[in-house]
């Protein structure tokens, strides 16, 4: 696997996964709101991931594989989604937004279950800055062996 191949994949994870944080944030922000413009309650939206395609059979691909590392997959957002959870019903007679028997819609975001994904989407990022840095670091080690011969 070249330099600019470990590079492109870790740039591509820690991009995904900033999308991720963005995502979870915005989640998490709006756990209380209750009227938006499309009406009703905030919907929690969801972040896919998944691998590029390469467009070969599971056999080509093996076959590459086989004789070089040089197809280094990446990662990227191929979609938001909004969570199909019903929202949370509350008894809030006095609320704005509350029925008329007096319960209200409130978002179908678990700020727990948010925290968790944020936690993991910070680690994933983490996982992919050192993984940059220890190939800029590689590549920086072997400009330098070049330098001293």
């Amino acid at each position: 696997m070249s330099f600019q191949s470990s590079l492109n994949v870790s740039v591509s994870g820690m991009t995904a996964q900033r999308q991720r944080v963005n995502t979870i944030s915005e989640n998490i922000a709006n756990a209380s709101t209750t009227r938006t413009p499309q009406g009703g309650p905030y919907r929690r939206r969801i972040v896919t991931l998944a691998a590029v395609s390469n467009d070969r059979t599971f056999e080509e691909e093996l076959r590459s594989q086989q004789r070089s590392l040089d197809t280094a997959t990446e990662v990227k957002v191929v979609g938001i989604s909004q969570d199909n959870r019903a929202p949370i019903l509350r008894y809030e007679p006095g609320h704005p937004d509350a029925n008329e028997e007096g319960y209200v819609a409130m978002p179908n975001v678990n700020i727990m279950e948010e925290m968790v994904s944020l936690m993991e989407a910070s680690r994933s990022y983490e996982a992919n800055t050192a993984a940059f840095n220890a190939t800029k670091n590689m590549a920086q080690s072997a400009l330098d062996l070049g330098r001293n011969v």
